[in-house]
């Protein structure tokens, strides 16, 4: 889930660079097709995944809600790069565990201990300090950009997203998993957006902007739903989603290395809460002390 957030982080700061060049659904379409055929590829050929078997394919209207959701928050996600500044987004980003949390009780049956509430909410606060750029009469008039609204809505599919690997999974290897919803990303884009699809000369797009897209396709969107789905089902919903409090950090790394500048110095005490939330998020608990005996 470090490098998790690490390779996330950087579809912000890349993701901004495309967002006004290419339509996001036939973008979308397009890295999941080339993710469904690597990772397609990788699950045929290495030994201990033993390549797709039937019972892989049983149930397949689970691939496509899981698609539904992982496609419909990318589409949303690069609509609103369009508009809302990489931090920001990132930010609108660390709002997913407290979402997450919300919706793995009735999914899962995971109920939050009062640190993770404790925690959920010093991370929402800093998000909210970093949305609203430190401005208080931004906050108490609600005026959040269109692009952090948009988002918004995206992270609310991310949320769900999670837990429902978890509850939908049934036994399939998570290489295995990622290549078919991969594959079913890319029909429902492709029926959503086959016009811009081929209104698109893609042959003549620039290399950098195909390198950005190979980066979305290998590092964004199979490496990272492979580690997602790993850790998903390994540790508890809201912990798994603990590591996004990172990426406003991580953002901050990457437009530094891109040359774009820092954030102002307002920005960072925002930054600093998200920081806390994290390490109250993955703080073991730790065996009540015996009491003594009477």
């Amino acid at each position: 889930m470090l490098a998790f957030s690490a390779l996330v982080a950087g579809s912000f700061s890349l993701g901004a660079l495309i967002a006004n060049e290419i339509d996001p659904a036939a973008m979308n379409a397009v890295r999941f097709l080339l993710a469904a055929a690597v990772l397609g590829g990788l699950a045929m050929v290495l030994p201990r995944h033993g390549g797709f078997r039937t019972e892989h394919f049983r149930a397949p209207w689970r691939y496509l809600l899981l698609a539904a959701l992982f496609g419909g928050y990318f589409v949303l996600m690069f609509e609103g790069l369009k508009t809302a500044a990489p931090v920001s987004a990132g930010a609108v980003f660390t709002l997913t565990p407290l979402i997450t949390a919300a919706c793995a009780w009735p999914l899962l049956g995971q109920r939050p201990d009062r640190r993770i509430l404790v925690a959920l909410a010093i991370g929402a606060a800093g998000a909210l300090w970093v949305i609203f750029r430190a401005d208080l009469r931004a906050f108490l008039a609600f005026q959040v950009g269109r692009g952090e609204a948009v988002y918004f809505l995206g992270v609310i599919l991310h949320a769900v997203f999670t837990p429902m690997l978890k509850k939908l999974n049934r036994g399939e290897p998570a290489l295995v998993t990622t290549a078919l919803v991969m594959a079913a990303g890319f029909v429902l884009l492709a029926l959503w957006g086959w016009r811009e699809i081929a209104a698109i000369d893609w042959l003549l797009l620039a290399p950098w902007i195909w390198g950005v897209i190979l980066y979305l396709v290998l590092a964004t969107t199979a490496l990272t739903f492979v580690l997602l789905n790993f850790a998903a089902q390994r540790l508890p919903s809201s912990k798994v989603m603990a590591y996004t409090y990172l990426t406003p950090a991580w953002i901050i790394l990457w437009e530094l290395v891109l040359g774009h500048g820092g954030p102002g110095a307002l920005i960072l005490p925002g930054v600093g809460l998200i920081v806390v939330a994290l390490l109250l998020l993955l703080r073991e608990d730790r065996p009540a002390a015996p009491r003594p005996a009477a």
